[in-house]
């Protein structure tokens, strides 16, 4: 059996769980193409609760959407429960990937190779000509070991999460440490009014690097003034506070001073349970391994990643509003469209920072990073997860 060690120095790794003052940041093999790669996909990516999509991309029963996750292929479907559900992506007879095109399965998600059927719960309901020409059972032949494989999903603030390996904690257990933070700012109520955008509610980027940078830029407010100078104007570097979650699992930043500014001088709608003392704080949030969230008092988005190879990411943001009013009315059509471009010119600004961190770490001089032992805190802190993580296995 490999062992991490093989490609990366465990020394180095540990040198990331010291004190910030002391640390180096996650090493070079982390961020390039080597044997490194597969003990993170299964340690950071099957062994957790991982974001795949959101629910409001199937809107109608029988709604399906292929998804690779590193290479895994699955399945994202609304079963006729209108439930969101999740299936390896391979046809139980002969391992035939099933589904390679969004669609919409009427009665039975059939496999081109043989005909085999299965339903929208992923049970095997068809099996033409398997005990000879027409004879559609066989003796010996138990359909219901033959069913879809179902991946451990849950759907949160409509993320569809994942747990591949079905190790982790449940997860309302597994969420609960940032639940319990977000609890002081919106209630059970306010989150079931978040509604997706009708329009200039998603947008993607590709970024030419690898997905931990973006998520090391997310945790930190250290490089505004720099890389956001527009932000930077109305939402200082000093105006910003730092976020770490207990037992681990978040880090990430706030600010005091949220104040939209739109044209016109209309606004979005609140939370309606959202404290008048906290009318400007905004909290930006990365939670482990791939999403990035936004709560704000009159809109939240998701911001999550796609790895599709260690030096290639994909950014999915969804923006949401509260309520059907403020997200899908010809009445705020102007200030969803202004809050968009907001978004899209932040995050874009970034693209350029995190692809120069992908170029620079083919230096093997370089050290892994030395950190802030002020500014850096959350950043060190998901190092810190990526390189425990890792450790845990020897």
């Amino acid at each position: 059996m490999e062992k991490l060690e093989n490609y990366i120095s465990l020394e180095k790794l540990e040198v990331v769980c010291n004190s910030i003052e002391e640390a180096h940041g996650l090493p070079n093999e982390c961020y390039l193409e080597g044997g490194y790669t597969k003990f993170e996909r299964k340690l950071l990516f099957e062994d957790k609760w991982v974001v795949i999509g959101v629910a409001s991309n199937l809107k109608q029963k029988g709604e399906a959407i292929p998804f690779n996750l590193l290479g895994i292929p699955l399945i994202i479907l609304k079963d006729k429960n209108d439930k969101i559900r999740v299936f390896h992506n391979v046809c139980s007879h002969r391992g035939y990937k099933l589904l390679n095109e969004p669609c919409k399965i009427k009665n039975a998600l059939r496999c081109p190779y043989h005909s085999w059927a299965y339903d929208l719960n992923g049970k095997l309901v068809s099996t033409p000509h398997i005990g000879g020409m027409d004879k559609n059972d066989a003796d010996g032949f138990v359909k219901s070991r033959s069913d879809l494989i179902e991946v451990r999903s849950y759907v949160w603030l409509d993320m569809i999460f994942i747990n591949i390996s079905g190790n982790q904690i449940p997860f309302d257990k597994y969420i609960e440490p940032l639940e319990k933070r977000w609890s002081k700012f919106w209630t059970k109520e306010d989150q079931n009014l978040i509604t997706h955008a009708q329009d200039n509610g998603y947008f993607l980027l590709e970024a030419k690097c690898n997905w931990k940078f973006a998520i090391e830029n997310y945790c930190e407010s250290y490089h505004l003034p720099w890389v956001h100078p527009g932000l930077n104007s109305y939402s200082k570097l000093e105006d910003h506070y730092h976020i770490q979650g207990l037992p681990n699992r978040f880090a990430g930043q706030g600010t005091l001073v949220y104040n939209p500014r739109f044209e016109g001088g209309k606004i979005f709608p609140n939370f309606p349970n959202w404290p008048s003392d906290k009318e400007e704080i905004a909290e930006y949030v990365a939670l482990f391994p791939n999403v990035m969230l936004g709560i704000h008092k009159d809109h939240y988005y998701v911001y999550w990643l796609e790895p599709v190879s260690y030096n290639y990411t994909k950014e999915h943001m969804d923006i949401y509003y509260v309520g059907e009013r403020a997200a899908k009315s010809d009445e705020y059509m102007s200030l969803r469209k202004q809050n968009y471009e907001q978004w899209h010119s932040i995050q874009s600004e970034d693209l350029r920072i995190i692809e120069g961190m992908q170029d620079g770490r083919q230096s093997p001089a370089f050290n892994g990073g030395n950190f802030s032992p002020v500014m850096d805190n959350p950043t060190h802190h998901f190092n810190k997860w990526v390189a425990q993580e890792l450790l845990s296995t020897n």
